[in-house]
């Protein structure tokens, strides 16, 4: 399993927009990839958007989100999980 942090900070003007571009837009892409197991939405009070999705392997990649909503690019980093 690949778990694949997706991050975006917008611009606080278009903070609504871009939480809506995420879960009206871009997450529903996913939903028909046989790979794709889960995807959870997290927002935070400095406007940051974090998509925390699973997959069985090789994740998709996030749509590029409208530049005019960003205060930068967004970033994404791909975790496995440690056994102990």
């Amino acid at each position: 399993m690949i778990v694949r942090m997706w991050e975006a900070r917008a611009e606080p003007y278009g903070f609504d927009d871009l939480l809506a571009w995420v879960c009206d837009i871009a997450l529903p892409e996913f939903g028909h990839d046989p790979l794709h197991v889960s995807s959870e939405v997290f927002t935070s009070t400095d406007h940051r958007v974090v998509v925390i999705s699973k997959w069985r392997n090789t994740p998709r990649s996030m749509p590029e989100p409208p530049p005019t909503l960003l205060a930068r690019p967004a970033h994404s980093w791909d975790f496995t999980q440690v056994d102990r």
